[in-house]
């Protein structure tokens, strides 16, 4: 478990080192907000549509041929991403380096298998927890870094993540060990590994069903939060990279403290069906109050309130790992990957339209807060979707609704 942490740690540290800037650097090839709005958008949507026929192939290659050498592409893939970024000259070698990352990169999907493998499945939703914990520490570091290299040139922080990824590569070849023995390995074959079939196969595991829409539902939100946070924050507080990069700071730390130490109370207390529907519930409220939010501290306050949110991940996670067999853990979590994928297709489509629609309105302006007002409806009718499927499958208590 501590391998494949460090090797999450370092991964997301890189990944977040580019968060608070990558909006910003999309801005220096265009002219006004709406345009950059719009372009940022088209980058991410472009990472999102090669991760969505990418994490599916992945996920079925690591159970042939094992999480490890897997892994190194995705990191190899990010790191060669980010050198090119850093160098980019025009927005096209920005989409096209995202795609080709999108294509390569589905570290979250097979490291959520790793850990599948060497827990067993009562373990799985504290173990979730953790590397979640090592999540929220790489969000701890890497956007406060990344905000501060920003502040002096917004092509420094690629730069840094490149290396990061670099070292993350190393470290990977010569001390993770492989988690999937060769007895539990299974042939390879596309027509599993297509995004079509992939979630096909993830809607008839037993005991999912609806719980597909609810990722869905909540991953959408999740990404249109994502994709409108940093242009939202400059937009209604007049925030920069470094006061971007400590917002992110702060949900790292919660996510950090959470589902690292938190986490294994909460499940001690409430199963993880029970524990899901609380955490909808808190991240419905959330995205409420940062839409409402009339000052920069008021959005801290609703990061560091918004508790049981950090735990629905985890929670989700473990009952669809759970449903797999050993054999399937990969195609399972680069299914669920895909289906992410297709969530942060879309988000960049509606949050830029969103912000389009509401950028230029003066900054204490109700309407400001309108791509967090959509994610909450979204947040709201998952939790209601989640409910009922829980009740359908006597694994929530009536009285949880």
């Amino acid at each position: 478990m501590s391998f494949i942490m460090v090797t999450v740690l370092i991964d997301m540290i890189s990944i977040g080192l580019i968060i608070p800037v990558l909006p910003h650097l999309v801005g220096t090839f265009t002219a006004a907000p709406a345009e950059q709005a719009f372009w940022f958008g088209a980058v991410t949507f472009s990472f999102g549509v090669a991760n969505f026929f990418g994490a599916p192939i992945l996920g079925g290659l690591s159970d042939r041929f094992g999480r490890r050498p897997v892994l190194l592409i995705g990191i190899a893939g990010l790191a060669l991403s980010f050198f090119v970024t850093a160098v980019a000259t025009a927005l096209w070698m920005l989409i096209v380096v995202r795609l080709f990352s999108g294509a390569m990169q589905a570290n979250a999907a097979v490291a959520n298998a790793y850990v599948a493998d060497i827990t067993a499945p009562e373990d799985r939703a504290r173990r979730f927890g953790l590397l979640g914990a090592a999540f929220g520490v790489g969000f701890i570091l890497g956007p406060v870094i990344g905000g501060l290299l920003g502040g002096i040139d917004v092509r420094w922080p690629f730069i840094a993540a490149g290396v990061m990824a670099v070292l993350n590569w190393i470290y990977g070849f010569f001390v993770l060990p492989e988690s999937l023995p060769t007895t539990q390995r299974r042939n390879f074959e596309w027509r599993r590994a297509n995004p079509v079939s992939a979630l096909s196969g993830l809607v008839k595991l037993k005991g999912i069903g609806l719980l597909v829409v609810v990722i869905g539902l909540a991953s959408l939100a999740q990404f249109t939060l994502h994709t409108t946070w940093v242009l939202y924050t400059s937009f209604k507080f007049g925030w920069g990279p470094a006061e971007n990069g400590w917002s992110l700071f702060a949900v790292g730390l919660m996510t950090a403290l959470v589902q690292g130490v938190l986490l294994k109370h909460l499940l001690a207390r409430f199963s993880p069906q029970r524990l899901a529907v609380m955490g909808l519930v808190s991240s419905s409220l959330a995205y409420l109050g940062w839409g409402l939010a009339t000052q920069g501290w008021m959005m801290y306050g609703v990061i560091f309130l918004n508790i049981l949110g950090y735990a629905a991940a985890s929670a989700l996670q473990s009952v669809v790992s759970n449903a797999a067999d050993a054999r399937t853990q990969g195609q399972t979590m680069g299914s669920v990957a895909s289906l992410n994928s297709l969530m942060a297709v879309v988000a960049p489509v509606v949050g830029a339209a969103l912000l389009g629609i509401v950028s230029h309105r003066p900054a204490g302006d109700f309407l400001m807060g309108l791509p967090f007002y959509f994610c909450a409806a979204l947040q709201l009718l998952g939790t209601t979707l989640a409910i009922r499927h829980f009740r359908r499958h006597r694994a929530l208590h009536p009285a949880a609704a």
